[in-house]
């Protein structure tokens, strides 16, 4: 492995305005993608226009070198790897601007099919593809690889929805496909490309042979090789050029904008299951569904079925099967409204009712029921690969075939799996499309699994193209499938392909090795090692999901590449490669560990239910001295003191001139560190409370815990803050209320977590359920919390503390944003309405499910809500926000622009969030006073004066 390169382009070349990163941990972090290959770039460059992108072309043929594109990294067919140059997209490239009501967007490639559809939402539009990975893929992405989904086909992919793109060619040319003058452009900067795309026309329109073939290879989902259906769409050489790079995976050009027309969405919709005897039934019923509009038929096989019994969630109709030869198809009928999908629903199941079901058939519009169905299908890949041997990649491989081939190349599929010994494995997808997805796990630290992989592939390859199919429907051919397009296309359309690429590319400066390649064995090459590191991380499949919702992403690292470094240094420290190890582990403190907010939102997104913050809590803990962690079991003895001191410090602080203050701090910071003492700043508050008494009435209905922030933090300006709001609320409702015995001494626990310190943690565990357990009288009253990340706290030191305490499976902890909404709201006459208020959803709220009832006491106090689209962790992190306020500063960057945008359009009558810290952090990231949402409430609801 190498370490690194000090300069591997011209910086006069590349211009001030890119980024060249050379650290090996950066290099190393940027390698890994969802696919089963790894190689490590020399450098990582992040421009930020096409022009720094044109600069890069230049600065890589002067120095004899080749460069790939990287954006969100879900791809899984090798495409988006480099030993060479890597180029970072996501950094920049994100803008997102739609028109004509939505009829239409423009849009970068580093933006996330999940935020531009979240920006067309009000609309009522969306993008036509629609890839399962749309939480983490980008817009770059998606058109390299013209990426489907579910639902799109061939009908609303990339390919049949782009208007024009921005492209930047390999010879510095910045081409807009959208001008008047785009042809001519052309050829007068490139003119052999626009001669010899339409030379190349003019052959593949003389053979009639090949173009019936061409046709019918892209008559179905097909990502193999170049888009050579171009030359037969279209006959201006622009509009044949901007579609050849749709699908070209980065080799022919840069795509730095793409305007797509967008689809209507059909909100009304219904979810079913149809569960037949045996995959022929199911293959057999397949035309007729198709005919019928379904908007998805999502196939299972007999294994996904066993599979799918293990899952906690099962829907009842695959729970009671006695799985034989057993199949499924998983079913949607999308309509405009309750009316137009009433009529499509009921003629479906009487469609339904005359198939050869082992399960009567019905249609759900519930979304709790359609969501557990859909768990199925998805939690597929969550069960295989996450229970895969540690050491073992995950394989999602991708193939099609005409649909009425679909089920004989089903049943040699199976067959093949036997034959070369892989259990366990899957099939599934998109059956209206002849498509379809299967699961492997392999080694490739093994020469016989290798070996075997190879086998395995050949005779996947004559399966496949046996069947009249393609070896790519959606993933992109990428490295693994490069050396058998000329199998699947022959030597002349094959020639073809190179020829298209020495055209455009004649320099060969892009994604060598990607989509073509003459080496028979280079899908063997650079197969990805997966060295077994820790238990909370070996499953990791590095898909990337996690990526866009870490609040240190723009910062440090994101959660896959935490994971992964730590799989980097294991590797080297197996390999004695003592520099590297030593490098990787000096900058991973910083940008692995400390920069960390614990946040959990990853595991939100994760399809193996990883937190990465169990991880880094375990190595801040191996981190922590003894006497570090003596310090702070003594504050979990004395907690109620310790939190009275910390709010008398930050009043005595806020009455004194914040720059002596912040000098104090600094000064502390420079001998004690930067992760032990906090910086203070104008922005923090006073003081807070003293916590309130506890009171036992006779007739209590709830149990309220007020967090202990309270008494650190004071509420933002003269505000009363959230416990004193939230039990004037329950008052003010008629709600009798328990405040346990010494509620100052009880904390849920998340300072000693975040920071390793299981000694205080398990010492606060121990106080804080027992006095909730007493309080609620052995869990008859629900317990509610004022903070949303203490109610999270709570949760998940319940959750820890179940197996020694069994009994306290009967505690019910509840936010109060959610016991407000629902018990306390409708017992309120809110008598005063403000015009126009902002909301922050936090982490916390995401993970409790409460940002629902958030919205709903928003909606109740105000006229007009505000959530902004880029909303993420503030990253405030307990104290974590005042060691590093770089990290809040960066976590809430996009969201602060968007929230300044949205006040230009008019002013907002309140700020509001759920957690007292999460408020702290939005205020100094915006200067807007946040508070917390039950403040706005009570003043809200407060008995008008008579």
């Amino acid at each position: 492995m190498s370490t690194t390169l000090a300069e591997p382009l011209d910086p006069a070349l590349l211009g001030p305005s890119t980024e060249v990163h050379v650290r090996s941990i950066d290099r190393f972090a940027r390698a890994h993608d969802a696919s089963h290959y790894l190689l490590i770039p020399d450098a990582v460059i992040s421009p930020v226009d096409a022009e720094g992108v044109a600069r890069a072309f230049a600065a890589t043929r002067a120095a004899g070198r080749t460069l790939t594109f990287r954006s969100g990294g879900t791809s899984l067919s090798g495409q988006g790897v480099s030993g060479d140059i890597l180029v970072d997209t996501r950094s920049h490239f994100r803008d997102i601007v739609a028109a004509d009501d939505g009829a239409w967007v423009r849009v970068g490639p580093g933006a996330t099919v999940r935020q531009v559809n979240t920006r067309l939402a009000r609309f009522g539009r969306k993008l036509g593809p629609d890839p399962a990975s749309e939480i983490a893929c980008t817009i770059g992405g998606v058109v390299a690889n013209n990426s489907s989904g579910m639902a799109c086909g061939i009908v609303e992919n990339s390919y049949r929805t782009i208007e024009s793109m921005v492209l930047v060619l390999p010879s510095g040319t910045i081409l807009d496909t959208a001008a008047p003058d785009a042809n001519e452009q052309l050829r007068s900067t490139d003119p052999e490309i626009a001669d010899g795309l339409l030379m190349l026309r003019e052959r593949l329109l003389s053979s009639p042979s090949n173009v019936a073939f061409v046709r019918h290879q892209f008559s179905m989902k097909n990502t193999m090789g170049y888009g050579l259906n171009a030359l037969l769409d279209f006959d201006d050489p622009v509009r044949i050029l901007e579609h050849l790079v749709i699908g070209s995976e980065g080799t022919l050009a840069f795509v730095a904008e793409a305007r797509f027309r967008t689809i209507e969405v059909r909100p009304a919709i219904a979810t079913g299951l149809l569960v037949f005897e045996t995959l022929s039934d199911a293959m057999a019923a397949l035309p007729d569904l198709a005919a019928l509009g379904l908007a998805t038929i999502e196939l299972m096989d007999a294994s996904s079925l066993r599979v799918a019994q293990g899952l906690a969630d099962v829907p009842a109709a695959i729970a009671a099967i006695d799985v034989g030869a057993h199949a499924a198809l998983l079913v949607e009928v999308h309509a405009g409204d309750a009316a137009e999908l009433d009529s499509d629903a009921t003629r479906a199941l009487a469609h339904f009712g005359m198939l050869p079901l082992a399960v009567p058939a019905s249609l759900t519009t519930d979304a709790a029921e359609r969501a557990a169905l859909w768990h199925v299908r998805k939690g597929l890949y969550t069960a295989v690969a996450g229970a895969r041997p540690s050491g073992t990649t995950a394989l999602l491989e991708d193939i099609v075939v005409p649909v009425d081939r679909l089920l004989a190349t089903c049943e040699r599929l199976v067959a093949l799996f036997a034959d070369h010994g892989y259990e366990g494995s899957v099939i599934f997808g998109h059956a209206k499309d002849g498509n379809v997805h299967f699961l492997l796990n392999e080694r490739f630290d093994d020469p016989s699994s290798v070996e075997r992989y190879r086998r395995f592939t050949d005779d996947l390859v004559d399966l496949v193209l046996g069947q009249g199919g393609s070896l790519k429907a959606e993933h992109g051919t990428g490295r693994i499938m490069a050396p058998f397009v000329r199998r699947q296309y022959g030597d002349e359309l094959t020639d073809m392909m190179w020829e298209i690429k020495h055209l455009i590319d004649p320099a060969g400066i892009l994604n060598p090795g990607v989509v073509l390649s003459d080496d028979a064995d280079s899908f063997l090459h650079d197969l990805k090692r997966v060295p077994t590191v820790e238990k909370e991380v070996d499953r990791c499949v590095e898909c990337g999901y996690c990526e866009p919702s870490c609040p240190s992403r723009s910062l440090t690292l994101t959660p896959r590449q935490r994971i992964v470094l730590r799989r980097d240094m294991a590797w080297a420290e197996q390999q004695g490669d003592t520099r590297l190890l030593a490098e990787l582990r000096a900058d991973y403190d910083y940008d692995g560990v400390q920069t960390c907010a614990v946040d959990g939102m990853c595991a939100v997104a994760c399809p193996v239910d990883i937190n990465t913050g169990d991880l880094v809590r375990r190595l801040r803990a191996e981190q922590s001295s003894k006497i570090e962690d003596g310090l702070w079991d003594a504050a979990a003895r004395g907690w109620g003191a310790i939190t009275r001191i910390g709010g008398l410090a930050l009043t005595v602080a806020d009455a004194l001139p914040a720059p002596l203050v912040t000098g104090v701090t600094k000064g502390a910071r420079a001998v004690l560190g930067d992760d032990t003492v906090p910086l203070y700043d104008a922005g923090l508050p006073r003081g807070g409370s003293t916590s309130p008494a506890a009171s036992t009435p006779a007739d209590a209905e709830v149990v309220f815990f007020g967090a202990c922030i309270g008494t650190m933090f004071g509420a933002e300006g003269h505000g009363a803050g959230s416990r004193d709001a939230v039990m004037t609320l329950l008052s003010r409702a008629g709600i009798p209320f328990v405040v346990p015995e010494h509620t100052g001494s009880l904390c849920c626990g998340t300072p000693w977590k975040s920071k390793g310190h299981l000694a205080g943690y398990d010492r606060m565990t121990e106080r804080t359920l027992a006095a909730l357990w007493s309080a609620s009288h052995e869990g008859r009253l629900p317990v509610v919390c004022d903070a949303a990340s203490c109610t999270e706290g709570l949760h998940v030191m319940l959750a820890k503390a179940r197996d020694e305490h069994p009994e306290y499976a009967g505690l019910e902890i509840e936010d109060a944003t959610a016991y407000l909404a629902r018990e306390v709201l409708p017992r309120l006459d809110v008598s005063r309405s403000l015009r126009r208020i902002a909301v922050h959803p936090s982490c916390s709220t995401t993970a409790l499910g409460a940002t629902p009832a958030l919205k709903t006491i928003a909606s109740a106090v105000a006229e007009e809500i505000y959530v902004p689209e880029d909303w993420g962790c503030c990253a405030f992190a307990g104290d974590r926000g005042m060691l590093h306020p770089e990290l809040t500063a960066s976590a809430t960057a996009v969201e602060a622009a968007e929230l300044r945008g949205a006040e230009r359009e008019g002013a907002f009558d309140a700020f509001v969030s759920a957690n007292r810290t999460c408020e702290i952090g939005m205020t100094r990231a915006t200067g807007r006073p946040y508070r917390h949402i039950a403040e706005v409430l009570e003043e809200c609801s407060r008995p008008t004066q008579k």
